[in-house]
């Protein structure tokens, strides 16, 4: 098993929001499903923007 940065995936949602989730918990990062979704931090909230 990875750990660290090779762990994660960076998806950006329909909604334009940047998530980071574990590769484990993706199985297609086209099209995230509400169950992996919840499993995702949303990045806009770490940095406190919705450009970066």
């Amino acid at each position: 098993m990875k750990s660290g940065y090779e762990s994660m995936i960076w998806v950006r949602d329909n909604d334009g929001k940047q998530l980071v989730c574990y590769l484990d918990d993706v199985k297609n990062e086209q099209e995230l499903t509400d169950d992996e979704r919840v499993k995702c931090m949303n990045v806009n909230l770490l940095i406190g923007t919705e450009r970066w």
